[in-house]
């Protein structure tokens, strides 16, 4: 039997990445290994509620009233909300390079208090899942994994399309002004967050990039079937995990009206931050109320705002894991975590991206033929019906589906994760594929 090592979960405030890590972490702590999760205060207690150990930090100052889980988030997107109707490259300034800030001052404001967690728990290995570095996780000489769950654009490559663009891998006429446009919009503030993170006893980040490559190992989520073909191959660190789907510890039954009814069965999530745009929500319902077809309804944050139509049934929060193997099509923002869970149920797609990497999923589906990508503020009534229509009847895009799943859930992801985590933590040395 392995011997018992600590290892720390630090994930991104926000579900994508929590449920992604807690399906690492559930393999790990099944195998006898200390599992601590380091959250935001607006998280505490739903970890502790699945078993694990947790250490609570702030990315800011504490508010006035009580928030919600990933509350801050929450109202930045709402916020921000009027920039998503633009095209990917004038969200740069006005949306990507604030985001970056966000993340790049609460980065700072929770460096001591990073450090003093690390000290307390002693960990044999840190796990972290976020967009920006965070010195103290390099600084405290423990062996470190970075986990990429957002589109793995993100690892920037000349012959691939530039993160956060959405534009197609087959033509890259427009790529070169998008890179421009996000040095401009980004050189500053990434100057200044390269210095903090010297400062703080990190070394330099890599120019364009606000976080740093492991040296020890370097997951990302993606099945192969879609991901991209790179001019120059990611360092041997790097190991790709297809998807990454924690164990389903809460059930689902179908409610009667939705099970025994007539037309293929869809499931709706805008994830929890795109659920909060309500006009966003109001039309789906409109239109899709329309159709013949029933579906299943992620109401999110704002679930008292808006009313359901008769071939509807939904709830504020909704099992997804549990629901999934149920349907026969998922819309979505196209959030990676939802993306590749689809990919492990065989789930063809209709994608509505927000924000951030969801453009670039929604195109990545849509150009391999798993999905179609619909413009979230402009479709038409007709075009989102007749997308419904259309994909519950491409049996060629479900059976390549099927094939993929059949393929990587024999060859789970959070398993193979689990044993690379678990090697490093072992032998402090970096894990090579």
């Amino acid at each position: 039997m392995t011997e018992s090592r600590t290892i720390i979960f630090f994930p991104e405030g926000a579900y994508g990445p929590t449920n992604n890590c807690v399906a690492i972490g559930q393999v790990l702590r099944e195998r006898g290994h200390r599992v601590v999760f380091v959250l935001e205060e607006s998280f505490a207690g739903s970890l502790e509620a699945q078993g694990f150990e947790e250490r609570l930090m702030r990315l800011g100052p504490p508010p006035e009233h009580a928030e919600e889980p990933g509350q801050f988030w929450k109202d930045f997107i709402r916020e921000t909300a009027p920039v998503f109707r633009k095209p990917t490259i004038d969200q740069l300034a006005e949306f990507i390079a604030p985001t970056f800030e966000a993340l790049c001052d609460g980065a700072r404001y929770v460096d001591e208090r990073l450090a003093e967690i690390f000290d307390d728990v002693q960990p044999d290995a840190i796990v972290e899942d976020n967009v920006v570095s965070f010195p103290a996780i390099l600084a405290s000489g423990r062996p470190w994994v970075r986990i990429v769950s957002c589109n793995p654009l993100e690892m920037k490559d000349a012959g691939i399309p530039p993160v956060f663009s959405g534009y197609p891998a087959d033509d890259s006429s427009a790529w070169d002004a998008f890179r421009a446009e996000y040095q401009r919009a980004t050189a500053e503030l990434h100057g200044s967050f390269a210095a903090f993170c010297e400062e703080r006893g990190a070394p330099r980040l890599p120019a364009g990039d606000f976080v740093h490559e492991s040296g020890f190992l370097n997951l990302y989520l993606y099945p192969a079937e879609v991901d991209y073909a790179r001019t120059r191959p990611l360092a041997p660190t790097w190991h790709r995990i297809d998807t990454c789907v924690r164990d389903v510890t809460e059930s689902f039954l179908m409610p009667d009206d939705l099970g025994d009814g007539a037309g293929g069965l869809v499931y709706v999530s805008l994830g929890s931050l795109g659920s909060a745009d309500v006009e966003l929500m109001r039309r789906l319902v409109d239109v899709l109320g329309r159709s013949p077809h029933r579906f299943i309804v992620s109401k999110g944050p704002q679930h008292t705002e808006f009313e359901l139509a008769d071939n509807m049934w939904g709830a504020e929060y909704l099992p997804q894991p549990a629901i999934l193997p149920h349907v026969d099509l998922v819309i979505t923002h196209a959030g990676n975590n939802t993306t590749t869970e689809c990919f492990h149920q065989g789930l063809p797609m209709i994608a509505l991206p927000l924000f951030w990497d969801q453009y670039d999923n929604a195109q990545r589906v849509h150009e391999t033929g798993y999905g179609l990508r619909l413009p979230t503020y402009s479709f038409t009534d007709e075009q989102l019906l007749r997308a419904v229509e259309q994909m519950l009847v491409d049996t060629a895009a479900r059976e390549r589906m099927r094939r993929i799943s059949a393929r990587v859930q024999a060859d789970p992801g959070r398993i193979r994760a689990a044993s690379l985590i678990e090697r490093v933590a072992r032998d402090g040395q970096p894990a090579i594929r």
